[in-house]
């Protein structure tokens, strides 16, 4: 740690007294993600480097300065060849920890600079110029306090999650339900089993996984409650509509025309082999009927998230097009996308829309997924 404030302060000294923008800069960079690959030393090296080009400053200044350039090379000599091409200081998304102390982060002063920054400017040039490195040593530990030391980033969404153009997130799979004990304890609840019959006291919560049956049987009211226990929100029609098309839009996200059996949007009819008498009279579509817990469960129908590889985008959302309908926020009550067996009847693909059913409607066939806002 020492080597790396040492190093900050010999590019305070090759920065021509620009110390105050090199804080500004500095409190940047600590957001920055880095991979581990990236050894310590040289990450500090590679800061001091970024800054001090960003403030119009050359290491070439002072002997100092060489061999800190040397140094930053090296550094980027030690990068995988996709990151030392493709590394971009893209702000995203810190571990909770270090995100709760950003957000109790001390209010900028009129020069643009925290007071705990201010403080260590004052520090390090010490009244003489020199901008001595033991000055400021003991603060600067300080400021590096363990929940803002450079870590593995998340990106501006949760690892669950895409980042849809870093507008917001939408969840990579069709949400499963966590079923929540009054002691706190979590297990899987059945997919084919509406939320309905969860036991008082009891509550569930949204997740969203590859190679699990997603949820079907709930209602748009009991997928908003599973998201926001899980500090996320239901998806707002257009938001779903922009995820399942995908950056370059597309009808069905992954083509403007239908593949069949690209999704899953042409499965085996549950209720036609349970009910086949019924639906022949027509009198098949009763409620118990359509959310008997059979139906989810026959061969053929429900998929499990992620199974169909080419039902996705460039987003990296899957199953947004068949599969389960999914709930959006709409207090009249709408879901998106089709399902395993239709996707074409009320609207192709991502245009598909059913709004003939209320908010508390739920069947076999009812699913959803969440999103969120990015980091900011």
């Amino acid at each position: 740690m020492r080597n790396h404030v040492r190093t900050l302060a010999g590019c305070s000294r090759a920065s021509s007294g620009v110390f105050p923008m090199l804080a500004m800069l500095f409190r940047q960079f600590r957001s920055l993600p880095l991979r581990p690959s990236l050894k310590s030393p040289h990450r500090w090296t590679l800061a001091c480097f970024i800054m001090a080009a960003a403030t119009g400053t050359m290491y070439s200044a002072t002997s100092t300065a060489s061999s800190q350039t040397s140094e930053a090379t090296d550094a980027k000599a030690t990068m995988p060849a996709s990151f030392a091409t493709a590394w971009s200081p893209t702000p995203l998304r810190p571990n909770a920890q270090f995100a709760a102390r950003v957000n109790s982060a001390a209010p900028l002063n009129e020069t643009g600079m925290s007071a705990e920054f201010g403080s260590l400017a004052r520090d390090v040039s010490n009244g003489d110029g020199q901008g001595d490195a033991a000055d400021g040593l003991a603060e600067a530990e300080n400021l590096l306090a363990e929940g803002d030391r450079p870590l593995e980033m998340n990106g501006l969404c949760p690892p669950d999650m895409a980042s849809i153009d870093d507008g917001f997130c939408v969840d990579r799979y069709e949400a499963s339900l966590l079923e929540v004990l009054p002691d706190g304890s979590e297990r899987a609840w059945p997919y084919y089993e509406s939320p309905d019959s969860m036991p008082q006291g009891h509550v569930f919560r949204a997740v969203s996984e590859k190679g699990v049956y997603p949820q079907g049987y709930i209602n748009e009211k009991q997928a908003s409650e599973a998201c926001l226990r899980s500090g996320k929100r239901l998806c707002k029609p257009a938001e779903w509509r922009t995820a399942c098309r995908g950056p370059t839009p597309k009808k069905f996200g992954y083509a403007n025309e239908r593949i069949v059996g690209t999704c899953n949007d042409n499965g085996r009819s549950a209720m036609g082999s349970f009910f086949s008498t019924e639906v022949a009279l027509g009198t098949a579509w009763t409620w118990d009927k359509m959310n008997d817990p059979r139906l989810n469960q026959f061969p053929g129908g429900l998929a499990e998230t992620g199974s169909h590889d080419d039902c996705t985008n460039g987003f990296g959302v899957y199953d947004m097009v068949g599969n389960l309908h999914e709930w959006v926020l709409d207090p009249e009550g709408t879901f998106q996308g089709g399902y395993y067996l239709d996707v074409t009847q009320n609207g192709d693909g991502c245009s598909y829309r059913t709004d003939a059913h209320e908010a508390w409607y739920h069947d076999y066939s009812t699913g959803f997924r969440c999103c969120a806002d990015p980091a900011p």
